[in-house]
C-alpha cells in the first residue's frame, strides 16, 4: 500500500503541480509557508506566493482582490486564527462579495496540541456554516486530500478546505470517487452508521467496522464536504441501518452532528443518534492523540459509543 503523508504534504505538491501549469494561480500566506509545507513551493515559483506576515484580516482582503483580478488564489494560514480573526473579511469580502477564494485553514482542530484552547480550531465549521456561499471540505486521506485540491482550483465559489498535521492513513475505499458534496461509502452494514470527518473515518473503520462487536454489522461514511450537506447519505444512513453516530474533530456545537440532527429531526426520522466531538468546554492539554483519547474520539471511544447506542435500539 502507498504509504501515507499528511494532508499538508499532499496539498503542497499538489498546489505546485497546478502552479506549474498555470501561471494565474497563487498563495497568500500568513507567515505559514513553513507550517503549511508551501517552502518547497515559494522556492520552485517565488512570483506565485504573496507573504503578508501574521495579519490574518489583510490576507483575506489581498486574497479577495486578487481573486477579483482573475487570480486562482489559496489563502492559507493556521484555521484557529484564520476563521477566528479574519471572518468578518471571510463573511464580506470573499462570500458576500462572491470571490471564488479558497480558503485553507491548516493545523485544524487540535492538531497544535498541547498549545492548548487559543490553537485549537473547534469553532471553523460552526462559523462558517451560519455564512451563506461558502463550501465546507475537509478530506480525510490523502486520496481525498489530492481530489480536493484539484476540485477546489476549479470552483468558481468560495471554498473553506480543512487540514491536520499528521499523516492520515488510506481509507479502504470500495471505489475511488470523489464528488465535492457528496459523501463516500467506507464500508457496508445494517446496524449502525458512523458518519465521520477527516481522521476520524479511520479509527471508525479500524475499530468498529466489523461484526466483532456483539456480532453487528457497523457501516461508515465518509463525509469531506459538511457544506453543502449531502442529505441523501444522512436519510439513506439513518433509515439503512436504523442508528446513527457522528464523528468530527469540532465541537459538538454547530458541526456535522448538528447539521445531520437538524435534517432527520425535520423530516421526521427518529433513530437512535449521537454526536460524537467535543464538549462544550476548554479542552485538556496534551499531544493530539491524549486529546482524542481523553474525549472518546479513538478507536476504544467509538466503539463503546456504537455498543451504548445500539443498546437503546
Amino acid at each position: 500500500m502507498e504509504k501515507s503523508q499528511a494532508n499538508l504534504e499532499v496539498f503542497a505538491t499538489t498546489l505546485l503541480e497546478l502552479a506549474h501549469q498555470d501561471s494565474n494561480l497563487l498563495v497568500v500566506t500568513s507567515d505559514s509557508r513553513g507550517s503549511g509545507k508551501l517552502a518547497p513551493f515559494g522556492k520552485a515559483v517565488p512570483g506565485q506566493i504573496v507573504e503578508v506576515g501574521i495579519a490574518e484580516q489583510n490576507l483575506v482582503g489581498v486574497a479577495a482582490g486578487l481573486a477579483a483580478a482573475g487570480k486562482i488564489v489559496f489563502a492559507v494560514s493556521p484555521g484557529c486564527f484564520l476563521t477566528a480573526r479574519a471572518l468578518e473579511q471571510i463573511k464580506n469580502d470573499i462570500c458576500y462579495s462572491d470571490r471564488p477564494v479558497k480558503v485553507v485553514g491548516i493545523s485544524a482542530g487540535v492538531s497544535y496540541g498541547a498549545l492548548g484552547s487559543t490553537h485549537h480550531s473547534l469553532h471553523d465549521f460552526a462559523a462558517l456554516r451560519a455564512i451563506h456561499n461558502i463550501v465546507i471540505v475537509a478530506p480525510a486521506d490523502n486520496f481525498e486530500t489530492r481530489e480536493a485540491v484539484l476540485a477546489a482550483a476549479k470552483a468558481s465559489v468560495p471554498i473553506y478546505l480543512r487540514f491536520g498535521k499528521k499523516a492520515m492513513p488510506h481509507l479502504p475505499r470500495p471505489s475511488p470517487t470523489f464528488e465535492l458534496g457528496k459523501a463516500s461509502l467506507i464500508r457496508q452494514g445494517k446496524d449502525l452508521t458512523f458518519l465521520a470527518l477527516r481522521r476520524d473515518g479511520r479509527a471508525c473503520v479500524g475499530r468498529c467496522g466489523t461484526s466483532g462487536e456483539g456480532g453487528h454489522r457497523v457501516q461508515s461514511r465518509q463525509r469531506h464536504t459538511i457544506k453543502p450537506l449531502d442529505e441523501a447519505a444522512v436519510r439513506n444512513a439513518a433509515t439503512e441501518t436504523g442508528a446513527v453516530i457522528t464523528v468530527e474533530e469540532h465541537s459538538v456545537n454547530g458541526g456535522l452532528g448538528e447539521a445531520c440532527a437538524s435534517l432527520l429531526l425535520q423530516e421526521g426520522i427518529r433513530v437512535p443518534f449521537k454526536i460524537v466531538g467535543f464538549p462544550d468546554e476548554y479542552t485538556v492539554t496534551g499531544s493530539q492523540n491524549e486529546i482524542f483519547k481523553h474525549y472518546g474520539i479513538d478507536g476504544p471511544g467509538l466503539a463503546e459509543a456504537a455498543r451504548r447506542l445500539l443498546a437503546k435500539k
